[in-house]
């Protein structure tokens, strides 16, 4: 990760916590079966309001991958599909009970591996950066940017 001496290399800094987060909490998840992946639909298909296509928007999949996570969550009872009453085409998704009981696992867990990250700064830190963060992620970088060949999300290991 290079960086000059007055810039730090942001992006780099950015990917590194970003895929050793994603590492550690796939690891938490995995105590209760469950990936980040699979963790994120459920989460944001709790209220059952959301089509399959929705739920990939909001939990930035892409169809293919939301296909592939979908019919694993059925599989294991999770999650299911049901035909929308407004679009015969697409799908509602709901989670079942034990999907509802994994996500509230999940929240723990993932409240736990934040707060582990959070424990690793000054207290007098946290807040700040946790605010500015999230201040970046809702101005600056809210959406992608325009690029002639967007970069794509690096694929997720399937140990």
């Amino acid at each position: 990760m290079g960086s000059t001496a007055s810039t730090p290399d942001f992006t780099g800094l950015l990917q590194y916590a970003s895929h050793a987060m994603t590492n550690r909490l796939a690891a938490a998840l995995a105590e209760v079966g469950l990936t980040p992946r699979g963790y994120c639909v459920l989460l944001h298909a709790l209220p059952g309001q959301l089509t399959q296509a929705q739920l990939a928007e909001v939990s930035q999949q892409d169809k293919t991958t939301m296909v592939v996570t979908m019919d694993e969550l059925e599989r294991a009872g999770l999650a299911e599909r049901h035909p929308s009453p407004t679009d015969r085409r697409a799908r509602i998704i709901t989670v079942t009970e034990p999907g509802r009981e994994l996500v509230a696992r999940g929240r723990e867990i993932t409240a736990r591996v934040h707060g582990d990250l959070l424990a690793a700064l000054p207290e007098d830190e946290r807040t700040v950066f946790a605010s500015a963060l999230q201040r970046l992620v809702d101005g600056h970088l809210a959406a992608a940017g325009d690029s002639p060949r967007p970069v794509r999300r690096a694929r997720q290991s399937r140990k």
